[in-house]
């Protein structure tokens, strides 16, 4: 848990809110059985309001609707886990956790589930059309229980993030949060992908690029990696050590990025040191 705590940790420094998944398909038969299932709920709950968290929102699981072995994990039968979360008191002068589930990509969720939820998480995967995405949050604003909550799309594989119509927008388009689900595809090497291991947190690949640069364009944000037009000068010019740039550079990969006075320092593919 010591890891969980500092990722929490740097998240609240950061004014990040994690959705903290408790049980994942493939996993649950290590669990016992029902009362252990339930167990590890509370056990959940009660380590997040002894360490104070505020900045969770709570998803029992992940994509109930796909192979779990416990009937209580399963779509007709999870809204007794999100109503478990719900009525656990917190403790005094605090309010209580949020909580929800999730299902595989493409699913409506269920009314059972809509009812007992404080939000709704939905996943894009293999939802290739954007007009799809549109339709299914509103479909999901149909589903009987449903009231004024927030619809997450915390998982998507698509991108296509330079085209006039693309998932996140969509998402977005209908009022609903949408998630990028960057994994690194066959073939790819270590600069892809934020959610395989190990990870490389630099912005540092095209795919990554267009995200960034789309949230940008959405949220009227300057783009925070180099771009074209950006000044630049060479380490020397600024009284900066290039040996020592390389040297840091190959410590932590080859994507370093200090920022020094306003500026980023880092080493350019072709080898040239540059400050931007």
């Amino acid at each position: 848990m010591s890891r969980l705590e500092r990722i929490l940790d740097r998240a609240d420094e950061l004014g990040m809110v994690v959705i903290l998944g408790v049980f994942y398909f493939g996993q649950d038969e290590r669990i016992r059985d029902e009362q252990a299932v339930c167990a590890a709920i509370d056990n959940t709950l009660r380590w997040i309001y002894e360490h104070g968290y505020r900045n969770i929102l709570l998803e029992v699981n992940n994509e109930c609707n796909v192979r779990y072995d416990h009937a209580i994990l399963k779509p007709d039968r999870v809204h007794e886990l999100i109503d478990r979360v719900r009525m656990t008191p917190p403790p005094p002068s605090r309010e209580r956790i949020l909580v929800g589930t999730s299902y595989g990509g493409g699913t409506i969720p269920a009314p059972n589930v809509v009812r007992s939820s404080d939000f709704v998480l939905l996943h894009g995967n293999g939802v290739g059309d954007p007009e799809r995405i549109s339709e299914m949050v509103r479909n999901t604003r149909g589903v009987d229980g449903y009231r004024p909550m927030p619809i997450l799309f915390n998982e998507d594989d698509h991108f296509d993030f330079a085209k006039p119509a693309n998932n996140m927008l969509a998402a977005i388009a209908e009022y609903a949060s949408w998630g990028y689900f960057d994994y690194r595809l066959q073939g790819e090497g270590f600069d892809q992908g934020y959610q395989s291991v190990p990870v490389s947190w630099a912005i540092s690949s095209s795919r990554k690029r267009g995200f960034f640069d789309l949230l940008a364009r959405i949220t009227a944000a300057p783009a925070s990696y180099p771009t074209t037009g950006w000044e630049t000068s060479a380490p020397a010019e600024v009284g900066l050590d290039a040996a020592r740039l390389h040297a840091f550079s190959d410590f932590v990969g080859g994507h370093s990025q200090p920022r020094d006075r306003g500026f980023i320092q880092r080493r350019k593919s072709q080898g040239m040191d540059h400050r931007e």
